[in-house]
């Protein structure tokens, strides 16, 4: 559902919880792919799902975040109510608490390799959680903590596609690189989108993490490809040395970052994959000659 208004989140509100229907609604500055999100007021924000495979986000959101963020040192999503469709949305929604910070950009950080020490510390954290019972990687968070063999068809024919671009070889030996190891130890939790717009700062420090609507459990790797998706050489490698991942976990989040780097520019040509996939190979390289 493209066009969600905020006409249509001020009818929800009105019609479900009455009494905030006099906060102020507007579109937030950056929403995502998969929920349009709006400010309610100064101290909440409602997400709705903006297509029918993002629905089961919603109850998975609301079942296990309170748990997750008793554990964690750093704020979360933190849901407050659930709404259900109407006459004019079609799909259950969310009101979460509103956590003040900014989205990671390039020019907000007092120091990237302190900020990828501190996202390291995080993810440590999450996947330290119990994680018996939660919900297993699958079509509800598009595979992310599983296993990437799930994406190689997709990745093998971008690769094809875009071979007058990138040397079809190297990317074909990193693919099967993250394709030869899988994770032995128990499932632990993925927040499974670690992405600079769920990834608030303040005052120049990671603040707090949104966005959880693909949690699952399974294989951490996913949530390392910031690495290559954001980090340069200097914070990667601190990224890398505070995860403490072997080195087939790292070359499973190198295989995780190059499909969606693939894929995006199999579709767009933007000059953000471009960079993303010349980075990965660049590193892969330099790695081979050590």
């Amino acid at each position: 559902m493209k066009n969600i208004t905020s006409e249509i989140v001020k009818e929800l509100i009105k019609e479900q919880f009455p009494s905030w229907s006099d906060l102020e609604i507007k579109p937030v500055r950056v929403s995502g792919n998969d929920n349009r999100t709006f400010h309610l007021g100064n101290y909440m924000s409602v997400r709705l799902p903006n297509a029918e495979c993002y629905v089961p986000q919603v109850e998975k959101e609301h079942r296990w975040l309170p748990f997750l963020a008793k554990n964690l040192s750093l704020p979360i999503s933190k849901p407050l109510a659930k709404g259900k469709a109407n006459q004019s949305y079609p799909y259950p929604w969310t009101i979460n608490e509103w956590i003040d910070g900014d989205s990671l950009r390039n020019d907000n950080l007092n120091d990237v390799s302190q900020f990828a020490r501190d996202l390291a510390k995080f993810l440590t954290e999450l996947q330290s959680i119990n994680a018996e019972g939660g919900p297993k990687a699958g079509e509800h968070n598009f595979f992310r903590g599983g296993n990437l063999v799930v994406y190689d068809r997709e990745t093998k024919d971008s690769i094809e596609n875009t071979k007058d671009f990138f040397k079809d070889k190297l990317l074909l030996e990193i693919w099967q690189l993250a394709l030869s190891s899988s994770w032995s130890s128990d499932p632990v939790w993925v927040h499974g989108d670690i992405a600079p717009g769920n990834l608030l700062v303040k005052d120049g420090k990671l603040c707090a993490v949104i966005d959880f609507g693909i949690l699952g459990v399974g294989d951490p790797a996913c949530d390392a490809a910031i690495a290559w998706t954001y980090f340069d050489e200097q914070s990667r490698n601190e990224f890398k040395n505070a995860l403490n991942f072997d080195e087939g976990t790292w070359n499973r989040a190198r295989g995780w970052a190059l499909w969606k780097a693939l894929i995006t520019f199999n579709e767009n040509k933007d000059k953000v994959s471009y960079q993303i996939i010349m980075k990965i190979t660049g590193e892969f390289i330099k790695n081979k000659q050590k």
